[in-house]
């Protein structure tokens, strides 16, 4: 009775703390059974394969509360220093903060001051598709990859394939993934692809680059794999929903 008064509460704690982590990250399948089965020991051995590693994801959200207060400082600062620089730093901190709007607005600004600097378009470009809002999208994009095709190691380049399939080019879209392609086998490229690839009916081909993304997976060393687990999600619901 001693013992069970010992584990009994804390392995239901362990076993409710990893199957939330196990929900919000889902990595190996098999992890869900040893949580499940092995109890509170099961659910201490997911904590330390993959729930400790995972900490250093957290890094992320950390960063967001120093961007989020670094934000505020220099709403403040453009009131009494309009400066370019100042206004440029704060679109960015906008744009990973997936504050569209306002970050299009400030590169509208920092582009008439600066239009020879080819990254504010490059990152309005980024605004406007997430935006939905390709069309936009396509003539920063345009412009960016025609003075450096290998922009953003060879990002810009599969970016403005998406942006032409989504304005209806699909032509010029699979020209661009084509040679994307060629030079990079970044994940969300090849989804891009392979969505676009859907979106045209050729579902062999589409096919053929959701299995890339997945394909990578084993060879990946664990850190990239934990950094990649979205891009695999996304091409196995792409998979589900393609017909065979």
């Amino acid at each position: 009775m001693g013992l069970i008064g010992l584990f009994y509460p804390w392995g239901l704690i362990l076993q409710a703390i990893a199957v939330f982590h196990f929900v919000r990250r889902r990595p190996d399948g098999y992890w869900i059974w040893i949580i499940l089965i092995g109890g509170g020991l099961g659910a201490m051995a997911y904590i330390v394969a993959e729930m400790i590693p995972d900490a250093a994801l957290l890094r992320g959200s950390l960063a967001g509360f120093s961007r989020r207060r670094r934000i505020g400082e220099l709403e403040g600062i453009i009131q009494v220093n309009p400066a370019i620089g100042n206004r440029e730093e704060l679109a960015d901190l906008y744009l990973e903060e997936h504050k569209y709007a306002e970050a299009r607005r400030l590169y509208d600004e920092v582009i008439k001051a600066q239009p020879d600097d080819i990254d504010p378009y490059y990152r309005r470009g980024l605004a406007a598709l997430a935006m939905a809002d390709a069309q936009a999208a396509l003539g920063d994009l345009e412009r960016v990859v025609s003075k450096d095709p290998k922009y953003d190691f060879h990002r810009a380049m599969g970016l403005l394939g998406q942006a032409q399939g989504l304005a209806g080019q699909p032509a010029k879209a699979d020209q661009s993934f084509q040679a994307a392609i060629a030079m990079t086998t970044l994940s969300e490229t090849y989804f891009n692809y392979a969505s676009f690839l859907s979106s045209q009916h050729r579902t062999t081909e589409a096919r053929e680059f959701a299995r890339r993304i997945l394909d990578k997976k084993p060879t990946m060393p664990r850190y990239l794999r934990r950094r990649e687990r979205p891009w695999f999600r996304k091409a196995q619901a792409l998979l589900n929903r393609l017909p065979p």
